[in-house]
């Protein structure tokens, strides 16, 4: 943790001192806001605000106002173990059965005896923190009503007119203050008047009240989850303020700060303690410096990163009407601009050093029991949430999830012990806060033991882009290592082929026509397992051969590569997705899965396996032909696919649909319901589209649609510690500036063109033209 984020520190230092902090102020003047007239009529209206732990959907209305809170650990249920006694004796009878292509037998034999009879959804589930109600009484008259989100400062604001007096609300989550607060306004004196109210649903919470301040307290999930502590703080200029209960009442005020701030005992401290301390800390300075301070911590990350891809009026219009524009067929690359940013956006205000990651909904849902529990699904959603990371600049970002990986091992070590009788870490589709790693839940998606190899696949680029050695030897190498000796004692051989194989298992989600008659989902050999051990096994051989450490299990993973059975195309050329050429269920199915080789994974490139991704492209079309890409997060993964491919104007396309078919009108992702992975995946796509860094090198506008005529993008990270500013004009490179940050070789590509650096002098930034020639060193 120290490490890196101390590695994150010198570098924006270094960026800021060389003049690579990417705000201009020709940046600062493009509209960066999410905005609207009216107040939010529902919850998927309403506008975020986040500081990483403490998070708020604030909805605007006039008479009266609604912030929907969360703090990140509010969470039902407790830890447990739900494994199947019978797992390990079983599993050689239902891989017997399954080389004998007894599809339906095996999996009714690993329901039984395999699967947990657990019931997920029932056991846990994040949850809100409550509700803050302002009721403003009645306002005559209203007009010029504003409610926007400030993108680049994380401030939303409402300003109105009502009663011939102008309202003005202010409101952020800070992280350095660990509070939400709002400061209310109005241009007459003693024209504030309102009474606020905490409230929690199930109605099971308690109330501590005294002089200006309210304590909401509750053991959530009936006493079977955690303790929380929420306070609130209204500090008037001016009027009158009583409390009572669950309320604070001001009259008459001529502005008001409120503070909202909460904690629960997830981390083991005490939560009313850690609440009452951080609003002693917050209510004590002035909202000047507050904001000042919130403000300052937000931008320097989000400056990190500016991005121009053509102008066009469309900031002028609300951002529903914006978007329904482009499903009318108006370009407006402004807006794609905004999507990309708030991407960023919501990353910065869901998931920060020292807390949990962002789950599905990153740190914001309503009510008790929300979509999926909004846990921490781990066959692609939690790693997509993290794919923007490091290549928008925003690497320390992902300690959480990585922290989080780190948490699960003992109950995964436990998972591969008793239940697979195996060496190594393993867990399944998905997780909570609580760590569970057994598998349970239906054949389709629980029967998957890749949940910690893929996230290993973030795990190791977190050292390709940081280059923090330390790091790698204390944290992410041993957990990268556990993750391949599970992985190795999982590969059995195939009797007809030879060959290693996963199983049983499957292509998550998925299901095929077994020859003959019905459907079934498991296998032995599902392509996208093959990949994500292909993956892992080369990277924990790499990473042993940097620290020079573990040769012996070096020679173990490379006899393993040696077998593992390979990618294969099927008879009309495209990759198979599982181990024979079986006729998919859903040919349109949201998961495709076995392209995880092209993207995240690096397996299949131009540069190394040209073949395949031909295929690759016949596989994606055929998807889409029959209908895939219908849920927001599979959208935003079909971008970074046609971006790795180097098809722009198919991946352009193809966030054009993710504006049109899978966002709502305040740009969160709607798989439907609300998911917040598809945002995540959108940014990193359309970053995709214009630097790429997987393939051994930094490639150029690799995807730049022509419809992106002229741009830039500065401050994006690529692989081997290199900073990266990409202008271009008439849909040519015009200028590339490299930032060396650690000092490594570079190799940069455009349009076939490759220029090569056998050394770069850290610190040093190049400057390279149209044709790669190095400028001005």
């Amino acid at each position: 943790m120290k490490e890196i984020r101390f590695f994150s520190i010198l570098t924006s230092l270094f960026l800021f001192f060389s003049g690579l902090m990417h705000t201009s102020a020709q940046d600062a003047d493009r509209e960066m806001r999410i905005w609207f007239t009216e107040p939010a009529q529902n919850w998927n209206e309403a506008l975020p605000v986040g500081n990483g732990h403490l998070g708020a959907m604030i909805f605007g209305g006039t008479e009266r106002e609604r912030l929907q809170l969360n703090e990140e650990s509010v969470w039902s249920g407790s830890p447990g173990w739900h494994a199947n006694p019978a797992a390990q004796k079983t599993l050689p009878e239902v891989r017997r059965l399954l080389f004998a292509g007894k599809y339906q037998e095996a999996e009714k034999l690993a329901r039984s005896g395999i699967l947990g009879s657990f019931k997920r959804d029932d056991a846990s589930s994040y949850q809100t923190l409550g509700d803050l109600y302002l009721d403003f009484g009645e306002m005559r008259a209203t007009s010029n009503y504003i409610r926007e989100l400030d993108v680049r400062n994380a401030v939303a604001r409402i300003t109105y007119t009502a009663n011939r007096i102008k309202y003005s609300r202010e409101i952020f989550s800070t992280a350095p203050g660990k509070a939400v607060v709002m400061r209310i306004t109005a241009d007459s004196d003693d024209a504030i008047s309102f009474t606020a109210r905490l409230s929690r649903p199930g109605n099971m919470a308690a109330f501590k009240s005294a002089d200006n301040e309210i304590e909401m307290s509750e053991h959530v999930g009936n006493g079977n989850g955690v303790r929380l502590s929420a306070r609130l703080k209204i500090d008037p200029e001016g009027g009158s303020l009583t409390t009572s209960g669950d309320s604070i009442k001001v009259d008459k005020a001529k502005s008001v700060v409120i503070f909202l701030t909460a904690a629960t005992d997830y981390w083991g401290s005490d939560p009313s303690q850690t609440s009452s301390d951080r609003m002693e800390e917050i209510s004590g300075k002035t909202y000047e410096d507050i904001l000042n301070e919130h403000i300052q911590d937000y931008r320097s990350l989000f400056d990190r990163v500016s991005i121009d891809l053509g102008s066009n009026d469309g900031s002028y219009f609300t951002t529903d009407a914006r978007l329904t524009a482009i499903k009318n067929g108006y370009t407006d690359n402004d807006l794609i601009e905004l999507y990309y940013q708030f991407g960023r956006y919501l990353l910065i205000s869901s998931s920060r050093p020292g807390g949990l990651p962002a789950n599905l909904q990153g740190i914001w849902a309503d009510g008790l029991k929300p979509p999926w529990s909004a846990d921490y699904h781990i066959n692609i959603n939690i790693q997509m949430n993290y794919w923007p990371s490091w290549i928008t600049n925003l690497g320390e970002l992902q300690e959480p999830f990585i922290d989080f990986i780190d948490a699960m091992r003992p109950a995964a070590r436990r998972t591969a012990s008793e239940v697979y009788g195996m060496k190594g870490i393993v867990a399944h589709y998905t997780t909570d806060v609580w760590h569970y790693t057994e598998p349970l839940g239906a054949i389709r998606y629980g029967m998957w033991p890749m949940g910690i190899a893929w996230s290993c696949q973030n795990i190791w680029d977190h050292y390709l882009f940081g280059g923090d050695i330390q790091y790698l030897r204390d944290k992410s190498y041993p957990i990268m290592k556990e993750a391949a000796e599970f992985c190795i004692d999982w590969l059995t051989e195939d009797p007809r082929t030879g060959k290693l194989v996963s199983g049983p298992s499957i292509s998550p989600e998925n299901s095929f026509k077994i020859p003959g008659g019905g459907n079934a989902s498991m296998v032995m050999g599902p392509t996208m397992d093959h990949m994500i051990i292909r993956d892992l096994l080369q990277n924990t051989l790499e990473a042993g051969r940097v620290l020079d450490t573990d040769r012996n299990f070096r020679k173990k993973i490379e006899k393993t590569l040696v077998k593992l059975a390979p990618v294969q195309t099927g008879s009309d050329g495209r990759i198979l997705e599982w181990h024979e050429e079986l006729e998919e269920a859903e040919p349109g199915h949201r998961h495709i899965s076995h392209l995880y080789g092209l993207h995240p994974g690096n397996q299949i490139t131009s540069q190394r396996s040209p073949e395949l991704l031909e295929a690759a492209g016949k596989t994606i079309e055929y998807r889409l032909s029959h209908g895939g890409g219908h849920t927001g997060w599979s959208r935003a993964w079909i971008i970074n696919f046609y971006a790795r491919l180097k098809n722009g104007e198919k991946a352009y396309e193809n966030v054009v649909a993710l504006l049109t078919k899978s966002t709502l009108n305040n740009l969160f992702d709607n798989h439907p319901p609300f998911q917040i992975d598809g945002n995540f995946g959108g940014t990193a796509g359309i970053t995709e589209m214009l630097l790429q860094s997987h393939a051994g090198e930094i490639e150029l506008l690799p995807a730049l649609p022509a419809i992106w005529k002229t741009g830039h993008i500065h401050g994006l990270m690529a692989r081997g510690g290199f900073q990266v500013d990409i202008d271009w004009e008439n849909g040519k490179l015009i200028q590339a500036t490299i930032a060396s940050v650690l000092g490594n070789p570079l190799k940069l590509s455009y349009l076939g063109n490759i220029v090569e650096l056998k050394s770069t002098e850290k610190g040093k930034v190049y400057v390279f033209g149209e044709n790669l020639q190095i400028k001005g060193n």
